[in-house]
């Protein structure tokens, strides 16, 4: 056995403490496919929520977001939907821990406008992260996904990670 802790669990000799944690992707997508596969191997409770019937319907998501603790982080993988201003309302009416929009950070967040004509306060409106992930310039959902679960991570850890762009 290595005794340095850390080498001792990336070898396989002790088990990783995991916590309970939750991740929620918001509308069924193919980055939410990547996010929520490679979260469980993360020890994500993974959660897809699509608040559209059909599309719920078609890829097993519930409908409306689930009751949601201070474990869970929440990521909204479109933010071309009709229907992110209600979505992110109700999910900024929970106490979860972490809630993040995609894209791209050159463009304005269609999230700011969408929650104030709902009446969200601008301090709820603040909670919401974007862009998010690391900055290695992904492009494909696969390293969008891995790009912010890695963010997400660094997050969780207390380590500066990579929000900054």
């Amino acid at each position: 056995m290595t005794e340095d802790g850390a080498c001792a669990v990336a070898h396989g000799e002790v088990p990783v403490d995991s916590e309970s944690r939750t991740l929620v992707a918001v509308f069924a997508s193919p980055v939410a496919e990547h996010l929520l596969r490679y979260g469980r191997d993360l020890g994500f409770r993974a959660v897809l929520v699509d608040p559209d019937p059909e599309r719920a319907a078609a890829a097993g998501a519930a409908s409306e977001v689930p009751e949601l603790g201070p474990d869970a982080d929440v990521v909204v993988t479109d933010h071309h939907r009709a229907e992110l201003g209600p979505v992110l309302r109700d999910v900024l009416a929970r106490d979860v821990r972490w809630v993040g929009v995609m894209g791209n950070p050159r463009h304005p967040g269609p999230h700011v406008a969408a929650l104030r004509e709902l009446g969200v306060p601008d301090e709820q409106i603040a909670r919401v992260h974007r862009p998010i992930g690391l900055n290695i310039g992904s492009r494909t959902p696969v390293e969008i996904a891995i790009a912010t679960l890695a963010g997400l991570v660094a997050d969780r850890n207390g380590k500066p990670g990579g929000f900054e762009f």
